[in-house]
């Protein structure tokens, strides 16, 4: 059996560049996983029109130049092949990798609530549609309208602009007082109250929401709420997200702690597992600066200089004051619960709507009788509108995590490599 890579980390996005450069001076063998062609995570997305910050360009040149740094673009874990082993598949092959400690920087995902006509081509979340434009899809010409929650939606309009994009509405659904009451913080942290001047846009409107997505066979229209007035807006682009959730399952996989939708840790960035470790947005959303100081943390405790660890604590501290008092500001409207009709897809894999779920009590019930969640995204779609609609618990991820091959998963018969 080959021997065990001493640091694992699940994730090539802030949280899990900082933690291996963090690590990688100890000389330690470290592997970095990630299901992206290249490290940076979904905030430093890579792509034909992709405009990468220095900070993301300066960490994967620093990447390479460590020899112990050994990066795995393009790989998904599979299953847990047995105690500190996992179930790997790239491209090209599957294989079983043992390690000493992990460090668990998955990031988050979009929360993706239904609402009528939100199915018809032309929708997508507000961060799909910067991951579209970055990777080359065309807008140059095409109106758009961005809503849901939070700064996401002014960086999604900003990008669309760029590559010539005409965004006709940016819909916050959050208030006046709440937004107002955010920015005018935000002199406490001055880059970010630099980015709000610069993504500052007329077509920004608060206490706006998608009522919903109008057209035959593609997106024609959008009817929108905004204060007391409905109104309907030509559109060829509607792009929505209400917020981010954290990418937990894996972290329950294994057994970490999941409290409201994060992983939780420590002050060291250390789960309820010895060596195991989790830091960035699947420990709860707070941006790119959180997560690089909270990936650097973990990475320094993995390899033992905890008082170096703790020289980061005031930093983490800044940030976390900033992530508390944007989440509070865009925490969302009840108001959005209720979009959904009878008969609007919550489930889009298996075609199962809004009726057919209201009368379970839980997730569990609901997939029994209607298959909701048994489709190729495996329930993080529905399952995550779900606990937001209904309050069910999230269903606990179970092997195999993704579609994989049958040769795949004849590598967990192997001894680890």
């Amino acid at each position: 059996m080959t021997r065990p890579v001493d640091l694992l980390i699940i994730g090539a996005g802030p949280a899990g560049m900082a933690a291996a450069l963090a690590a990688a001076p100890s000389g330690i063998s470290i592997v970095v996983l990630d299901d992206n062609p290249l490290p940076g995570g979904q905030i430093w997305r890579d792509g034909p029109n992709a405009q990468l910050p220095t900070v993301a360009t300066e960490m994967r040149a620093q990447l390479q130049r460590y020899s112990n740094i050994h990066l795995h673009s393009g790989t998904k874990v599979v299953a847990i092949a047995g105690p500190k082993r996992l179930l790997l598949e790239d491209a090209e092959r599957g294989w079983v990798l043992g390690y000493e400690k992990l460090i668990l920087c998955t990031g988050a995902r979009e929360l993706l609530l239904p609402f009528p006509g939100w199915t018809l081509p032309g929708v997508t979340g507000a961060g799909g549609l910067q991951a579209l434009i970055k990777s080359g899809v065309p807008v140059s010409g095409e109106r758009i309208v961005i809503a849901g929650s939070g700064p996401l939606l002014l960086a999604s309009a900003a990008t669309a602009k760029k590559n010539g994009a005409e965004v006709v509405r940016i819909a916050e659904q959050a208030g006046r007082r709440a937004v107002s009451g955010f920015a005018l913080g935000l002199w406490r942290w001055p880059n970010k109250a630099f980015q709000a001047v610069t993504l500052a846009s007329g077509a920004y409107r608060l206490s706006a929401h998608v009522i919903e997505a109008l057209g035959s066979d593609r997106l024609e229209a959008v009817r929108m709420q905004t204060g007391s007035r409905v109104e309907e807006i030509a559109c060829d682009r509607l792009a929505c997200g209400f917020s981010l959730v954290p990418n937990t399952e894996l972290g329950s996989a294994l057994g970490c702690e999941v409290r409201d939708r994060a992983i939780v840790v420590d002050e060291w960035q250390t789960t309820g597992l010895t060596d195991h470790y989790a830091a960035g947005e699947c420990t709860g959303f707070g941006g790119s600066e959180l997560a690089l100081v909270e990936g650097k943390i973990a990475g320094l405790v993995a390899v033992g200089r905890q008082e170096e660890a703790r020289a980061h604590w005031p930093e983490r501290q800044r940030w976390q004051r900033f992530a508390d008092r944007l989440n509070q500001a865009f925490t969302l409207d009840p108001a959005l619960k209720t979009l959904a009709t009878a008969d609007t897809l919550v489930c889009r894999c298996e075609d199962v709507p809004y009726a057919e779920l209201a009368d379970h009590a839980s997730w569990n019930s609901a997939k029994l009788n209607t298959r909701c969640g048994m489709g190729a995204c495996q329930g993080r779609i529905c399952a995550t509108a779900a606990h937001t609609l209904f309050g069910w618990e999230p269903p606990r991820l179970r092997p195999p995590f993704s579609p994989a091959r049958i040769a795949t998963l004849a590598c967990l018969d192997e001894p680890a490599a």
